[in-house]
């Protein structure tokens, strides 16, 4: 029998995933499994971008241009502008997905052997990008202590090699809801300036900061534009997982001709996907008269609400803390278990709570070492408050029967 490939032996299960046959197994005994291990919107996608969808009447569903349609990319040249983000319509390159952006960036700017430095928690399937890119990640540890701030630069400056091409940086932060400072962004700028350094900034949760200081992209460091490669998507923006949609943005030209031989390799990015997506981008660029009517300030304002929901309750339960994240819509939680993984499976796998059971993320599976993240879960307020309260009880109910609980 042929042997498979050591690159795929080395790919890491998903961590967001790999409970899901616990998830079905829990299901088919008639359990309600909440599900907070994942983020998937339940808010309605805009009835803008469904309708477009609806409307589409084409007699042939052909390719779209590899960089993607151009008045697609026109209209989002005027939403980064909403932001500060000033970019030509040649800067943008639609991707299916952010994952396919996040893919493409990695293997048009790296060869096999380079190193990228990310601090962590961090997305999971960086890793796995890298990996297929023939990559090595070198990851800086933050700590949920001091809210899983930046890591120091003295930090990064030990990591850094004559392999090193890159930093990237998730802002806000999947998985904790970090969201770093202008200070933070110029600590990172200096050391991308300093090192000639790929600045990878994946910024897909921008709509989603719940503070009062500015949105900080990398786009705003200034002596750096050419360093940085931005990562974008509409899938949390306005509930549109689904229609795979993201794009990936850059100023430096040899970056994007490189780009663009991935992006003709794969053909095209979903043509229905972007029709819903351009439509979708008009919740961002007008504003409504009547608030109430406002999509993007009412999911802004659900957020938000489901937070401070789930972090008050989640710090009110005996043994448990979650910093108060400041954007996306995720928390890592620690939790008085010895082993988060084991926990999160014996949840779905031996317990219920009048008939109901909780899943969630091991945080072990957003650190690269096996030793971070162990009594940490990643928690994703993405369910109304109503089973959101129903899932804290269960967690709290489950913790108070769990064998491995540390007292």
């Amino acid at each position: 029998m042929p042997t498979i490939s050591q690159r795929g032996l080395n790919m890491p299960e998903s961590p967001i995933r790999k409970l899901v046959p616990f998830a079905y197994q829990a299901k088919a005994k008639g359990l309600k499994v909440y599900h907070l291990n994942i983020g998937q919107p339940d808010l309605p996608t805009p009835e803008i971008g469904m309708k477009a969808m609806q409307r589409v009447d084409r007699t042939v569903l052909e390719y779209s241009p590899s960089e993607g349609i151009l008045s697609f990319r026109e209209k989002l040249v005027r939403y980064y502008r909403k932001f500060r983000i000033h970019v030509d319509v040649d800067d943008i390159i639609i991707t299916t997905g952010g994952s396919e952006a996040v893919s493409f960036s990695f293997m048009a700017c790296l060869d096999p052997g380079d190193e990228i430095i990310i601090p962590e928690p961090s997305y999971a399937n960086y890793m796995a990008f890298a990996i297929s890119a023939g990559a090595v990640i070198k990851t800086i540890p933050s700590s949920i202590n001091d809210a899983f701030a930046l890591p120091s630069m003295e930090r990064f400056e030990e990591l850094i090699t004559e392999r090193t091409k890159a930093i990237m940086i998730c802002n806000p932060n999947n998985p904790t809801g970090y969201l770093y400072t202008q200070k933070e962004m110029n600590q990172i700028r200096d050391i991308v300036r300093k090192n000639d350094l790929f600045l990878f900034s994946d910024e897909v949760y921008r709509e989603f900061c719940y503070t009062g200081a500015p949105y900080i992209s990398a786009f705003h460091l200034e002596g750096i534009e050419n360093n940085v490669v931005l990562v974008d998507s509409v899938s949390k923006r306005y509930s549109e997982c689904g229609i795979r949609i993201g794009a990936l943005i850059t100023k430096n030209q040899q970056v994007k001709d490189n780009v663009m031989k991935w992006c003709q390799a794969r053909l095209s990015p979903p043509l229905i996907g972007q029709i819903i997506a351009e439509a979708s981008l008009d919740m961002s660029l007008v504003e409504s008269e009547n608030p109430s009517e406002d999509y993007m300030l009412g999911v802004y304002n659900e957020y938000l609400e489901r937070r401070n929901f789930l972090v008050d309750r989640i710090n009110r339960i005996e043994g448990c803390y979650s910093p108060i994240p400041m954007g996306a819509f995720y928390t890592v939680a620690r939790l008085p278990v010895d082993d988060a993984d084991e926990f999160c499976t014996w949840c779905l796998r031996d317990f219920e709570y009048e008939g109901q059971t909780i899943m969630m993320a091991p945080a072990s599976g957003f650190y690269t070492d096996p030793g971070y993240g162990k009594n940490e879960v990643r928690l994703a307020y993405v369910l109304n408050k109503e089973d959101l309260a129903n899932a804290l009880t269960v967690l709290e109910k489950a913790l108070e029967a769990y064998p491995g609980r540390i007292k």
